[in-house]
Parts: C-alpha cells; sequence; structure tokens
C-alpha cells in the first residue's frame, strides 16, 4: 500500500497568525476513499528544512500533498526547494503561464506570472478558483496554503490519479 503524507508550509501556521485548515480535511478526504494517512509535517518558511524534508519523502516514493509557499511572495521558497529536491532546474510552465494570462490579462506581470515558475517536468493541477496552478513532481502535490482553493485541488489529485488505490486496504 502506498503511504500518502503531507506538509503544511509556512511561518504563518507556525506563529498562530492562521489556523491549519489541512490536516483534518485531508485525513477525512483519504478515509471517506479507503485511505490513510502515515505522517504530517509542519514546517517554517526555511529553505533547507523544505528542501531536506521534500528529498526524504521523494527517496521514499511517498504520495505528499504540500499546503503552502507557491505563492508570489519573498518568503515563498516552495517552487525552488521542490526542484532542489527533484534534482532539477525551475522554468516557467507555459501551461500555467496559459491559465494566469486568461485569469489576469496584463495584471500578470511582473508579479503573477511568477508563480507559473515549476521545477522542470512538473505537470500541473487545475485550480478551479483563480487559475493560478499547483504542480506535481515525484508523487508530491504542490497547492496553495488557502483552503478554499487547496482543498478542491487535493480533491481532483485523488481521484484524477488514485481512484485505482480507493477501498483496497482496510483501516
Amino acid at each position: 500500500m502506498k503511504t500518502f503524507g503531507i506538509y503544511i508550509i509556512g511561518d504563518e501556521i507556525l506563529s498562530g497568525k492562521r489556523q491549519d485548515a489541512h490536516l483534518s480535511f485531508v485525513i477525512q478526504a483519504l478515509k471517506t476513499r479507503g485511505l490513510q494517512l502515515a505522517w504530517a509535517n509542519f514546517l517554517g518558511d526555511i529553505p533547507e528544512q523544505i528542501t531536506g524534508s521534500l528529498k526524504a519523502s521523494m527517496a521514499r516514493s511517498d504520495i505528499v500533498f504540500s499546503f503552502g509557499g507557491i505563492g508570489a511572495t519573498p518568503d515563498d521558497f516552495t517552487r525552488q526547494c521542490a526542484a532542489d529536491a527533484a534534482g532539477v532546474a525551475i522554468e516557467r510552465h507555459a501551461g500555467a503561464v496559459a491559465e494566469i494570462e486568461a485569469q489576469y490579462g496584463e495584471g500578470a506581470y511582473p508579479k503573477r506570472v511568477l508563480m507559473a515558475d515549476f521545477p522542470q517536468g512538473a505537470t500541473l493541477i487545475p485550480n478551479p478558483v483563480n487559475r493560478v496552478a499547483g504542480f506535481a513532481i515525484n508523487q508530491h502535490y504542490f497547492v496553495p496554503g488557502f483552503p478554499e482553493m487547496s482543498h478542491s485541488m487535493i480533491t481532483w489529485v485523488l481521484d484524477t490519479h488514485y481512484a485505482h488505490l480507493f477501498h483496497t486496504q482496510d483501516y
């Protein structure tokens, strides 16, 4: 059976400025599909910590949902950390750019388009709220920290990529 884990990334969670809404969501989303969460880690906005954690879970071939740190603010390091952990460069993803431009037009530049810089070879996770995609690489799925976006994105990942695992184990 595959091992599922989550990273919840951001100093705002650890400082108490924002409350976590992801752990209970993922537990329930997996449970309703006959799956179980094996681990959860809360990480601050510390690039070395994020990269090291991602390298470890990629080496184990875990299926991982990562919440936060993929925006366009100076403390959003997760995109680069994911690339470093996967051993690839960051590149601007044409499909992600198209989604951002479709949503924001000229307002996509100069900052919003930075959210289309993903690890080389990453695939997109559609965002039905504002069309700023998340990304996936090495069975790791990176979504925004905002529950109103990320939860539907994780549901899409589960139903699109892991339906073959649903209700195959008794928990």
